[in-house]
């Protein structure tokens, strides 16, 4: 009989003790007891369960690597800016660059959590509590040593190493559980830093702006991110901290199925379907919260062909039911739906920044600029519709430059940069479905369904997936194209992983091994 332990907590007593590289840092901590989840539990203390660390073992030093985890495989545009950046004097330390990659001799562990995601949809569902578990396991995985080497496996392998810094690569798991997570790093006396996008991304967009210029920012970013109000807070947090003067507005566009759409996922977009189909559940003429609107089709201005929008009716104009069937066109629903937002709002500043608040975007930004070209011109029987509300270069931020100077700084002050380390050898691991438990449902073999997956009891502890490296058993051929394209260094170390493993999955068609 299953065990609902979703409201159960458990006390532990603790002291915690600091040590970094650079020596010792006290840390005192006047309770004797404090609260903890079952998941937290289960970690800390139970050495029965699949998911206990030895915490009192754990050991930080600079050659270990450094752990990124996101929902999926949009973080991978966060590593691969880690990997690419060269913004300090590797010598010196600082803010210099010199023609060395700053993190060259640096090992990366990267955790996609496709099986749960996406993140952001757990707010809709009211199950906040089930995502903050998920994101204390992803915590988990990247501290540990286990994982399996394809979903069929029975024996769990002890091999990979823990980390010693952790970056949520993921802007709701940030909004939702940065917090969470450094308190989880005091219970555990592991003094670990962790990262988060929202911060670096926030402070990213300020920096567009002179000290007295007016102007707004568009925070576009998933549902759930925008709900939290991370950025929003955040943003004007900064504001006063930065000294920027002007009249800085914030808009926020929940992107709903967009990142769904860049991972595929079978409730937003289908490769395969030509008609309509019932388990659609993207923006909709019937949509409560994301209507498409026939009076602004000129406007979105759609591509129709090949089965890119679904309708029901051959004539667009007669279609009692549409469905968004491609990347580029939620993107021309979202853009158009933003800038319809800063039209019908009071005295608007021209649009100036858009943050890219959820890590899928930015594999998006040729798609994006396209379409705000598009709508700066675009003409109806009153003139142009958006140019006196848009800046005539708007700006794309992407947090993830100010995620490597946060995490570069903290290593240089801490004596954790690695002298022998190799980012070519960095590993790569996804979540898939647990097929060995029998309370998973799934609709294939990769994919839970969606009530199971947003319906399940918070706390209630057991191995809903198995975490594995990347292969193309898990990863669609279509996102290996999309990461050789846009992230073409993270996609080098992604098949180096791959030759050196014997035991793993082939990862990439045979055409692209040499």
């Amino acid at each position: 009989m299953k065990k609902n332990i979703s409201h159960l907590k458990y006390t532990i007593p603790f002291v915690i003790s600091l040590s970094f590289g650079c020596g010792e840092i006290q840390k005192s901590h006047n309770q004797e007891l404090e609260e903890v989840s079952a998941i937290e539990h289960a970690i800390l203390s139970d050495r029965e369960s699949f998911y206990y660390i030895d915490t009192e073992a754990y050991q930080i030093d600079a050659d270990l690597p450094i752990g990124f985890f996101d929902s999926g495989t949009g973080g991978l545009t966060i590593l691969n800016s880690v990997m690419e950046s060269d913004k300090f004097h590797n010598q010196s330390h600082e803010l210099d660059a010199d023609g060395i990659l700053d993190f060259e001799s640096e090992k990366f562990i990267y955790l996609a959590d496709q099986a749960n995601m996406p993140y952001g949809n757990y707010y809709a569902a009211n199950n906040s509590e089930l995502l903050l578990e998920h994101i204390i396991k992803d915590a988990q995985f990247l501290l540990a040593k286990k994982f399996y080497v394809e979903q069929k496996a029975d024996e769990v392998k002890q091999s990979k190493e823990p980390i010693k810094a952790m970056v949520i690569a993921c802007n709701t798991a940030t909004a939702y559980g940065k917090e969470s997570l450094v308190d989880f790093m005091q219970k555990a006396n592991i003094p670990l830093k962790v990262i988060g996008v929202i911060d670096a991304g926030a402070k990213g967009a300020l920096e567009k702006f002179e000290e007295n210029e007016d102007g707004s920012i568009a925070v576009f970013a998933t549902v759930g991110t925008i709900a939290s109000k991370g950025y929003e807070n955040t943003i004007m947090k900064y504001k006063e901290e930065m000294g920027v003067q002007g009249d800085i507005q914030v808009f926020n566009q929940g992107g709903h199925g967009l990142a769904e759409a860049v991972d595929q996922e079978a409730d937003y977009i289908s490769s395969t379907s030509q008609n309509p189909r019932g388990n659609y559940r993207g923006p909709s003429l019937e949509h409560p919260d994301f209507p498409i609107h026939k009076t602004l089709l000129d406007v979105y201005n759609f591509d129709f062909d090949h089965g890119k929008m679904l309708c029901d009716n051959s004539n667009i104009d007669d279609c009692d039911i549409m469905q968004i069937n491609s990347t580029e066109n939620y993107v021309r629903y979202h853009l158009v739906s933003m800038m319809e937002k800063i039209k019908s709002s009071q005295n608007p500043q021209p649009l100036k920044v858009i943050l890219l608040g959820c890590t899928h975007y930015p594999y998006l930004q040729s798609e994006m600029r396209k379409v705000i070209a598009e709508l700066y011109d675009f003409k109806d029987a009153d003139g142009y519709r958006y140019r006196d509300l848009m800046d005539e270069d708007i700006q794309m931020v992407d947090p993830a430059d100010n995620v490597a100077i946060e995490l570069y700084q903290f290593l240089a002050d801490n004596d954790l940069l690695s002298k022998k380390g190799d980012f070519s050898k960095s590993e790569f691991y996804i979540s898939v479905p647990n097929l060995d438990n029998p309370n998973v449902k799934v609709e294939n073999s990769l994919n839970f369904t969606y009530e199971y997956k947003y319906g399940r009891i918070a706390e209630e502890i057991q191995e809903y997936v198995k975490v594995v490296p990347f292969s193309k058993e898990n990863i669609a051929e279509d996102t290996y194209q999309r990461l050789e394209q846009s992230v073409p260094t993270v996609f080098q170390a992604i098949r180096s992983f791959h030759q050196k493993n014997e035991k793993l999955v082939d990862l990439s068609p045979a055409s692209m091994l040499p």
